[in-house]
């Protein structure tokens, strides 16, 4: 009989000991850390997407108070500048909620139509060669194209990080930690292939030489 009780929970503690023994080596590799890491790394990623965009919207009102200066009258165009920007400013998507495509796509849209406002504006500003020279809109000029080349930076960023995150939910051996830890985690959504072209929009006033 005593021989018996002490075989019989060895015997139940069996599976246990195996799993451990599973276990153990990927615990020893850190790999319970792997998705929670690129899941930080891409919330991240997106707060400087924002912040780049952000800084863009904040340079707008000086941008269309300058051109109103010189060409009053560009009001049709001024007045689209204006509403982009307010919607622009409207749709945001935190990263909390990044998990949903059809946040970031209207995020995607009123961008691209802020972008497609500033353009004919620029396109503008062509017909008036005191506004070209004027101080305060070569300064713009600089912050501007600065600002589209960080926001194409931080889109890059996003992407790869969205990426390498979205890998570690469906990839051995992450995809072990997301189905037994990590349920309630979901992909990320990420910027549609149309859009990720990721060229540095071109945001030439005519100031430069030959231009």
């Amino acid at each position: 009989m005593f021989a018996q009780r002490l075989a019989f929970p060895t015997f139940r503690t069996l599976p246990a000991l195996l799993v451990m023994a599973v276990m153990l080596p990927l615990l020893a590799g850190c790999g319970y850390n792997t998705i929670p890491t690129a899941e930080e790394n891409a919330k991240a990623a997106w707060s400087e997407v924002l912040n780049q965009y952000q800084r863009r919207a904040d340079l707008i009102p000086n941008l269309v108070e300058t051109v109103k200066g010189y060409a009053s009258h560009e009001k049709d165009t001024l007045d689209a500048v204006v509403e982009a920007r307010a919607k622009a400013t409207q749709v945001t998507v935190t990263p909390e909620t990044l998990k949903d495509p059809e946040a970031l796509k209207k995020f995607q849209d009123a961008q691209a139509g802020l972008t497609s406002a500033l353009s004919r504006l620029l396109a503008v500003s062509e017909a008036y060669p005191d506004l070209k020279a004027n101080q305060n809109f070569l300064a713009l000029q600089a912050q501007l194209e600065g600002t589209e080349n960080r926001i194409a930076v931080a889109r890059r960023d996003y992407i790869q990080a969205v990426r390498d995150y979205n890998l570690t939910l469906r990839t051995f051996p992450s995809v072990l930690w997301a189905t037994f830890w990590f349920r309630s985690n979901e992909p990320f959504a990420n910027f549609t292939v149309e859009e990720d072209k990721l060229q540095t929009p071109k945001v030439d006033f005519g100031t430069k030489q030959g231009g």
